[in-house]
C-alpha cells in the first residue's frame, strides 16, 4: 500500500466521525492530527516537516493549509475562507470515546488547566483506563476573572445533547469548583455530580435538628458516614447526600456530595477524578508537548485542542488494540500515556511495513460500581459529643 493511502484511510474516517464539519476542516484535522502522531509534537513546524517528507509535497503550501485550521476567516487566503467552529468536535468526540460503554455509565471530570501566565483550558474529559480524554473545552486567558459555572453548565449541555437519553454520568469535581449553583445545573442535565467539599461548610441530615460542620461527619482517620439532607443549610440550602470518607494513610478526609442516595453512592469512586491529571500531562509533556506553544490567542489555542483532543483518542483506540487487557479494578496512573505511545508504535509499524492504518479498539470499563462500604451510624447525640 502507498504511504499516502495510510492518510486518505484516516481523512476518511475524521469525515465519518465529524460529519458537521466543512470537508476542508475535516480534512485538514485529519492531516494535523496524522502530523503530530509523526512528529510526537504539535509544534506546526515540526509536524509539517514530518508530514511533507511523508507525502513528498512541498512545505509552504502544506503550512498555509494547515495554520488555516486555527486562523479566523479574515486572515486566510482565498475565496473559500471559513473559521474552524471546534465546538462542532464536542457531540463526536463524546459519542467515540463512549462508544465502548455497553453498560452506558460514564465518567466525566471538570478540571481547569493553566499554560503559565498566557491561558487556562476548563475541560470537561472522560475518564478512561487510568487518564482523561477532552471531550469539551473553553481557552481564555489566565488572567481572565469571572465565574466559571455560565462555561461549565454551555460545555455540558453540549455534551448532553449529543449523548441523548438512557445514560448514566457521573461528574466529578474539585474543592476549586464546590458550587450549589453547578451542583443544581448538573442534577437538571440528568447527570450525577459527585462534588468534593470544603470542609469548613455545614450539613444538616435529615430528621436532625441543625447542620454541623462537615469535616466532623470524618474527623478522624477510618471515620465515614453517608446520609441525605441539606448542605449549607443557613445559606444555599442545597438538598443533596453527603460522603465523608477518612481512610488511613491520608492526610484528610474526603467530603463529597451527591444527588445519589447514600445506599447507591461511594466515595470511593472520586479516586477517578485523579487520572485528569495524566490526561493533561499527555496533552503536554507526555507525548504532544503543549506547554511549547507559542500561540497567545485563545481562540487558536482552543481550535489546536481539537486536533490534541482526536490525536489523543484516535491512538489511545490503536493502542487498545495491541494490548492484553485484562486490567486491573483502578488501572495504575500513567496507563493513558502508554497506550498513546502503545499506539504510536503500531502506527509507526503499520507505515513501515505499507499496511493498513490499524482501527484498534476502545475497551469497556466497570470500574464505576458499587464497591463494599459500610458507613459508620452516627447519631446526632454522638455528632454534639464529638
Amino acid at each position: 500500500m502507498p504511504p499516502a493511502q495510510a492518510l486518505y484511510q484516516w481523512t476518511d474516517r475524521v469525515q465519518q466521525l465529524f460529519p458537521d464539519l466543512k470537508p476542508h476542516h475535516a480534512r485538514s484535522l485529519a492531516w494535523y492530527s496524522f502530523g503530530i502522531a509523526l512528529a510526537r509534537t504539535c509544534g506546526l513546524s515540526q509536524v509539517v516537516a514530518y508530514l511533507a517528507g511523508f507525502m513528498a509535497v512541498g512545505m509552504a503550501t502544506l503550512r498555509q493549509r494547515l495554520r488555516e485550521l486555527y486562523q479566523p476567516a479574515a486572515v486566510q487566503r482565498g475565496c473559500a475562507r471559513s473559521t474552524f467552529d471546534y465546538t462542532l468536535c464536542f457531540g463526536p468526540l463524546l459519542r467515540w470515546a463512549a462508544s465502548a460503554q455497553t453498560d452506558r455509565r460514564l465518567l466525566l471530570a471538570l478540571d481547569p488547566t493553566c499554560l503559565t501566565d498566557r491561558f487556562r483550558v476548563l475541560a470537561v474529559s472522560v475518564l478512561y483506563q487510568g487518564g482523561a480524554i477532552p471531550v469539551a473545552w473553553h481557552v481564555q486567558t489566565a488572567a481572565q476573572t469571572g465565574s466559571w459555572n455560565v462555561i461549565w453548565k454551555q460545555l455540558l449541555g453540549r455534551l448532553k445533547c449529543a449523548l441523548g437519553e438512557g445514560w448514566d454520568v457521573l461528574v466529578l469535581t474539585d474543592r476549586g469548583l464546590e458550587s450549589a449553583e453547578l451542583f443544581r445545573a448538573i442534577v437538571a442535565l440528568g447527570f450525577h455530580p459527585l462534588m468534593r467539599i470544603k470542609g469548613g461548610g455545614k450539613f444538616q441530615p435529615a430528621g436532625w435538628h441543625k447542620g454541623y460542620p462537615v469535616r466532623q461527619f470524618a474527623a478522624a482517620p477510618q471515620r465515614r458516614w453517608a446520609g441525605e439532607g441539606v448542605a449549607y443549610p443557613t445559606g444555599e440550602q442545597l438538598a443533596s447526600t453527603l460522603l465523608a470518607l477518612w481512610e488511613p494513610g491520608y492526610e484528610e478526609a474526603w467530603l463529597i456530595l451527591t444527588d445519589l442516595p447514600g445506599a447507591a453512592s461511594n466515595p470511593a469512586w472520586y479516586a477517578f477524578r485523579m487520572w485528569i491529571e495524566q490526561g493533561f500531562k499527555v496533552l503536554k509533556s507526555g507525548c504532544w508537548q503543549w506547554q511549547r506553544t507559542r500561540m497567545t490567542d485563545p481562540e487558536r489555542a482552543a481550535r489546536l485542542w481539537a486536533v490534541l483532543a482526536i490525536a489523543t483518542l484516535w491512538l489511545i483506540e490503536i493502542g487498545g488494540e495491541g494490548e492484553a487487557l485484562q486490567l486491573p479494578p483502578v488501572p495504575p496512573s500513567g496507563r493513558t500515556e502508554r497506550l498513546v505511545k502503545a499506539g504510536l508504535r503500531l502506527l509507526l509499524l503499520a507505515l513501515l511495513h505499507s499496511r493498513s492504518v490499524p482501527k484498534g479498539r476502545l475497551q469497556p470499563q466497570d470500574e464505576w460500581r458499587q464497591r463494599d462500604w459500610q458507613p459508620d451510624p452516627w447519631t446526632e447525640t454522638m455528632m454534639d459529643q464529638s
